[in-house]
């Protein structure tokens, strides 16, 4: 038998001894169940009791009285864990929303240069029309000169053979 069970029985035997001691004690009459009893034969019997008492009773009756710290440190910690996540929370929120923004402003910056390259485009084909039509215009100008000279020079050569 463990110590424990043999403290727990010693307890038994010594509640049954008070029993048996309060059941031998002379009941005063008209006293409504009073009984007078050996004051000195309890207060023995109590004292074993005291003794009988396993150290794991008195480590429980120590942890009761540390439960307020104990308590109040779990709910330290709780509020760390809290405030913690709270703030690691916080802080992916805060990147989340640096992303949302750098995303925007790419977006914002990609429209832009397409928009800009759209109307370099734009430019640079008006731009070459207009040199390949002034070019044109030269060269036709240059093209009907040539034309009328060269039909003078005939002119002036029929008229030189007649």
């Amino acid at each position: 038998m463990s110590t424990n069970n043999n403290n727990q029985a010693n307890i038994e035997d010594l509640l049954d001894e008070l029993t048996d001691v309060l059941d031998k004690g002379w009941k005063l009459p008209f006293s409504a169940g009073r009984v007078f009893v050996d004051s000195e034969e309890i207060r023995q019997i109590l004292d074993d009791v005291r003794e009988e008492i396993p150290s794991e009773v008195r480590k429980a009756q120590a942890i009761v009285a540390d439960r307020a710290q104990i308590i109040e440190d779990a709910h330290r910690e709780a509020e760390l864990v809290v405030r913690a996540a709270n703030e690691k929370a916080a802080a992916l929120v805060d990147q989340q929303e640096i992303m949302r923004q750098a995303t925007l402003k790419a977006n914002e910056i990609l429209t832009q240069a397409q928009a800009k390259f759209r109307e370099m485009k734009q430019a640079s084909a008006e731009y070459i029309d207009d040199l390949m039509r002034r070019a044109d215009d030269s060269l036709s100008e240059n093209l009907a000169e040539l034309r009328k000279t060269r039909q003078n020079i005939k002119t002036s050569q029929r008229n030189q053979q007649m």
